[in-house]
């Protein structure tokens, strides 16, 4: 049994060592995604027509929401090897990722199949007008041609960060970036393809990251193609423990994305300025969540691997010092933000309402780093133990029963009450998972997952 077996806990240094092993090539390979929209922004900004960018931005957008609402296959994954790992259960990590891959294939098909009516909603959610949801719904149905190597990808690097490897991630990431940057240049302004020539530079380079990947997993494909393993695949008891853990981190991620689309639909109401506004801040706490995400993947890879050996102190000794290194890059960033604006401010915009809008709502931008920590630690924490139904419930009551009700709470205070009630809704969700890690903690929860997870 697990509970018989030494509980070994590594000094301070040594997990310092391997948090910081796995987390900077996460941050270096997350602070390479931003890079892409610039590029398609800077090059279709310079054709004669406005329209190619728009459909860009609005079919990427709406791929945007469909694809991350996928990344369930990339959390869950993680989980389930990083606790196999832990347990030295080769089969049990080689069949997560099988299965996981199956999923993928699945659900790609599904989303090609019913592509039509998907971009058909997503377009009319967002309001699209007419002269641009033409280019816009041909951009899109170019890009979702590559949904079969998304999807895939992101099963790939759930196994990466779950063995606590973040170097593949960031070599996939990097050179898709790369190569579609290239692919942009040659496409856009050597061909005249616009738009299309856009959808087609990402297609490329999103199957060439799905090659890379391959490489990355050369071995295990390998041990699991000459292994007596495809009797076990066609069970189907895992699929529904796997999928029922994904459905959990689906609506969760849902959520999310829920309460961002909110947040930009809301500052419509208040003007252009203060979407534009709101929109350049967005951007400097996306960098910063890009900063604080490279320190959740090694939560959840190290608390993965020491729930699934059953050694809990080596769990809580993770979890705090993963929280003290996000707290520490949570700071870091708000005093770059506080000491940085007068500067950082103008080198986005210039223009003096928006410049005045975001110097209104600044002290929010240098709070949120700091509010939103310990909810992306939890997350990481959560995800290695697979307490994925708590991570939902925590999603929705922070959503439903704060963010909202607070919003229209506070609509007579504009553009500082939209800002005030999307700190509470980040607030609440670090709270309530805090309030879930304590009561899980006392009711010894933890190991009854991993012991769960083995079964």
């Amino acid at each position: 049994m697990h509970r018989d077996k030494p509980q070994h806990i590594a000094m301070p240094k040594e997990l310092d060592a391997k948090i910081w092993a796995i987390a900077w090539p996460a941050i270096i390979a997350n602070i390479s995604i931003p890079l892409l929209g610039l590029v398609d922004a800077a090059l279709l900004g310079h054709l004669d027509s406005p329209t190619h960018l728009a459909a860009v931005a609005v079919g990427g957008a709406v791929l945007s929401f469909l694809y991350w609402g996928f990344s369930f296959l990339r959390m869950g994954t993680t989980g389930e090897v990083a606790r196999a790992n832990g347990a030295g259960d080769v089969t049990r990590a080689l069949l997560a990722l099988a299965r996981s891959a199956l999923i993928a294939l699945s659900l790609a098909a599904l989303l090609l199949l019913f592509q039509g009516p998907l971009l058909a909603l997503g377009f009319a959610i967002m309001g699209t007008r007419a002269e641009i949801q033409i280019p816009a719904d041909n951009y899109a149905s170019l890009r979702l041609l590559s949904a079969p190597a998304v999807l895939l990808t992101y099963t790939a690097v759930g196994w990466f960060i779950g063995h606590q490897d973040t170097r593949w991630p960031m070599r996939i990431l990097i050179i898709t970036n790369l190569i579609n940057i290239v692919l942009d240049a040659l496409f856009i302004l050597g061909l005249g393809l616009a738009s299309t020539g856009a959808a087609i530079a990402t297609v490329i380079a999103e199957y060439v990251g799905l090659v890379i990947a391959i490489i990355g997993l050369r071995k295990q494909w390998i041990s699991l193609f000459s292994s007596a393993l495809w009797a076990q695949l066609r069970e189907l008891k895992p699929y529904l423990h796997l999928l029922h853990n994904n459905l959990n981190l689906f609506f969760r991620t849902l959520t999310l994305l829920f309460a961002f689309a909110f947040f930009t639909a809301a500052g419509e109401s208040l003007g252009p300025e203060v979407v534009a506004a709101n929109a350049v801040m967005m951007q400097f706490l996306l960098f910063a969540a890009f900063a604080m995400d490279g320190f959740a993947y090694a939560a959840e890879g190290l608390a993965g691997e020491a729930l699934g050996s059953g050694n809990t102190k080596r769990f809580f000794a993770v979890s705090r010092r993963c929280a003290l290194w996000t707290g520490v890059s949570a700071f870091v960033i708000s005093a770059i933000i506080l000491l940085g604006k007068p500067w950082l401010f103008p080198l986005l915009t210039g223009l003096p309402e928006v410049l005045r809008i975001m110097s209104a709502q600044s002290l929010w931008l240098v709070a949120l780093p700091l509010i939103a920590a310990p909810s992306y630690l939890l997350d990481g924490l959560f995800i290695g133990a697979g307490a994925t139904r708590a991570m939902m419930l925590s999603m929705l009551f922070s959503a439903l029963v704060v963010y909202l009700p607070c919003y229209y709470a506070s609509t007579a205070l504009g553009n500082q009450g939209l800002w005030l009630s999307f700190a509470l809704f980040n607030a609440s969700r670090g709270i309530t998972l805090a309030v879930s890690f304590v009561y899980f903690t006392r009711q010894r929860r933890w190991q009854h997952w991993s012991q769960d997870q083995a079964t």
